[in-house]
């Protein structure tokens, strides 16, 4: 699985009053109404969420567009960003010794 499925994993969205729209594909080559429909909700460049209303004519633009796009509730949302968080953080530093081993004597 590359990394565009796993990040768009195919988890049911429950209902929730916010849904967190994240860009996860380029605009270009893709027709005028889904690049309108991008503009429209928001989304400007690739890997830039936003926060929208669950709407019904949030989720008919949602459906348009839902090869581009990846949709997410709150707690997914906090849940990945605590993630990433946690992986990039600072790390104990690795100390390793340059002293020579003990060298045996040799007759």
């Amino acid at each position: 699985m590359n990394a565009f499925k796993a990040f768009k994993a195919c988890v049911p969205i429950e209902w929730s009053p916010k849904l967190y729209i994240t860009l996860v594909r380029g605009m270009p080559g893709t027709r005028r109404l889904h690049r309108r429909t991008i503009e429209a909700l928001g989304l400007g460049k690739c890997n830039r969420t936003v926060v929208q209303r669950n709407t019904p004519s949030a989720r008919g633009m949602l459906e348009q567009v839902k090869r581009l796009v990846v949709i997410e509730t709150e707690e997914m949302y906090k849940a990945r960003k605590e993630k990433l968080f946690n992986h990039q953080a600072l790390r104990p530093p690795l100390v390793s010794s340059h002293v020579p081993r003990s060298v045996t004597k040799s007759s």
